[in-house]
């Protein structure tokens, strides 16, 4: 038997086990969409997502959970869907948020002010409550007033006009999540379990195991009954965890699968040979998505030769963009042209910097890069790298050895500058080592990053990462990763001083993109950080059973399916025909 149907039995297999001998009768399958998960449910019956662990990326938040709002990455807008709208005042200390009439949780009981308040307090007072999303609300909220049945006020801990975006808009992957205060009362929030769940949402939890999880439509939503939207098309979401990336090929070139984490470019083009109704984010090459983590090197500024501001546009001028998207990316994914993710409500903000002259470009430009270094009292020795008093210069780049992307862009990198004489190596350590100690302590040279996420809407929350209130010593924890190789020169100093004056503005703000502008010279001036390329996620989906998937073309969100914007992309679905 070829090997190819050999995996194509097993994944048929696979798919049976994980639906049960008795729901894989109940609905057919052209009336279920099945994701896939990339990894195995911990603890698939609880469903207390106040607590780290996976309890809400197979179907919780995407089908059962609603959010308050959901952004939109392609337009920047803040979309209602739980609430109406929210307002605040003049300062943003104070924001007030009305809910949507008529919302009711799957067991009739009445969604209100009243959940809303309970659940933000139970974050507030409680902290054993360690997900991200619940010690951020405890960070920012001073106190939580029911004003109404449908409205809600909060006083913050200091002014934040992106309170409501960061809290409850899925700005990255989720957001804080409001429980039905009716069955979470009395309950030990740190151990309550929640199982059987309920939520607002179009679907109800059938099942679970470690590798998948059922949720059924439930026609008695309040979304449909009030006119806010129609019943979604599909009677059945699974979340399947795929096995793999061969598994997953398999399981969506054999129509048994419709949306798929990431693969490979040879692995998409393979399962699109076999099944011409495989698609992606982009039509053509780079065909993938990019995620908000677009890739960077960072510079330790405290060791030298790297506390240069020349050495370091040094090695960003020979440093060709074009070869690493080419070879590293196989042509999935684009050259940075700036700190940012190049999404559609972020272009304002790069091309007022690329306008202004502030730009990266994909091609190197070795002899330039060489001058700079020759310019720094550097000259070429005779084993083909330069030299200065005895020293050869050499480059160390600290690598997540977890990641073959990262390593493989890294090997890229290294030979480029090689080539230009630097004499640069490869530093692999493990992935709690990483993030652990290498890159929170500055125990590292130069490495090979993402740690210029955050702005995906707006450009604070990136280009407040640089700023000079988050440098500490060497050897102590850089706070949320920021500056962590810490920049601490006159530009730093002006470059915070313009980007404080960004942290006052809500998204939106017309005079943002000048004042980005102001910033950006800053850093541009010495590249403290070097953007390198976008973060490629290339997501498969199938069109067989379902149309609808969100593409280039029909932006209405973006494709991450493990979000909880998800509910948008279910509400989307049609049946093929």
């Amino acid at each position: 038997m070829r090997t190819g149907t050999r995996l194509a039995l097993a994944s048929a297999l696979a798919l049976a086990t994980a639906m049960g001998p008795a729901t894989a009768q109940d609905v057919p399958r052209e009336d279920t969409v099945i994701f896939d998960i990339d990894r195995t449910i911990r603890d698939p019956g609880n469903f207390n997502w106040f607590t780290p662990g996976v309890k809400r990326l197979h179907g919780a938040h995407q089908a059962m959970w609603e959010p308050l709002f959901i952004l939109n990455y392609e337009t920047g807008d803040l979309e209602p869907w739980l609430a109406t709208g929210a307002d605040s005042n003049d300062d943003f200390s104070e924001w007030t948020i009305s809910i949507r009439e008529g919302v009711e949780w799957s067991d009739g009981e009445a969604f209100n002010a009243d959940d809303v308040v309970f659940s933000v307090e139970l974050a507030m007072g409680n902290e054993d409550l360690t997900s991200r999303e619940a010690a951020t609300v405890r960070a920012q909220v001073a106190s939580v007033t029911k004003v109404d049945d449908l409205t809600v006020t909060f006083a913050l801990t200091a002014p934040n006009p992106r309170f409501v975006v960061e809290n409850f808009g899925n700005r990255i992957f989720g957001s804080f999540l409001v429980m039905p205060e009716h069955l979470w009362t009395g309950q030990e929030a740190a151990s309550f379990a929640f199982n059987p769940p309920i939520g607002t949402g179009p679907y109800t939890f059938n099942s679970a195991a470690t590798n998948r999880a059922i949720w059924d439509r439930n026609d008695d939503w309040w979304g449909a009954k009030t006119g806010f939207m129609d019943l979604p098309a599909p009677q059945r979401l699974i979340w399947l965890e795929s096995g793999g990336e061969e598994n997953r090929a398999q399981l969506l070139a054999s129509n048994q699968m419709d949306a798929g984490q990431t693969v490979t470019l040879g692995t998409f083009e393979a399962m699109r040979f076999q099944n011409p109704n495989i698609i992606s984010w982009k039509a053509d090459l780079p065909y993938a998505w990019s995620d908000p983590c677009a890739r960077q090197i960072e510079f330790n500024t405290t060791i030298e030769p790297w506390g240069s501001a020349n050495m370091r546009k040094a090695v960003e001028a020979i440093i060709d963009r074009n070869q690493i998207v080419n070879v590293a990316y196989e042509g999935t994914t684009e050259a940075s042209r700036s700190m940012f993710v190049q999404y559609g409500a972020m272009a304002p903000f790069i091309d007022a910097v690329v306008d202004a002259g502030y730009g990266f470009t994909p091609e190197g430009d070795v002899a330039a890069g060489q001058a700079m270094i020759e310019g720094e009292g550097w000259a070429m020795g005779s084993g083909g790298f330069f030299e200065k008093d005895g020293q050869t210069l050499s480059a160390n780049i600290t690598v997540n050895s977890a990641s073959t992307e990262l390593t493989r862009a890294v090997d890229i990198i290294i030979e480029q500058l090689i080539r230009a004489g630097i004499d640069a190596r490869a530093v692999p350590v493990e992935n709690s080592v990483f993030w652990g100690t290498a890159l929170p302590l500055g125990e590292y040279e130069l490495a090979y990053t993402w740690l210029s996420c955050g702005s995906v809407n707006e450009p604070w929350a990136t280009m407040g990462r640089y700023t000079n209130e988050s440098i500490v010593p060497i050897g102590e924890r850089a706070p949320g990763f920021n500056n962590t190789g810490r920049w601490d020169t006159d530009a730093t100093a002006a470059y915070t001083d313009a980007v404080a004056k960004l942290q006052g503005l809500a998204p939106g703000d017309s005079a943002a993109p000048a004042l980005v502008v102001d910033a950006y010279q800053h850093y541009f001036a010495e590249v403290p950080f070097i953007p390198i390329v976008q973060a490629s996620k290339l997501l498969p989906f199938n069109t067989t059973y379902w149309t609808g998937w969100p593409t280039e073309e029909n932006n209405y969100n973006h494709p991450a399916h493990w979000w909880g914007h998800t509910h948008q992309i279910i509400h989307n679905l049609e049946k093929a025909n």
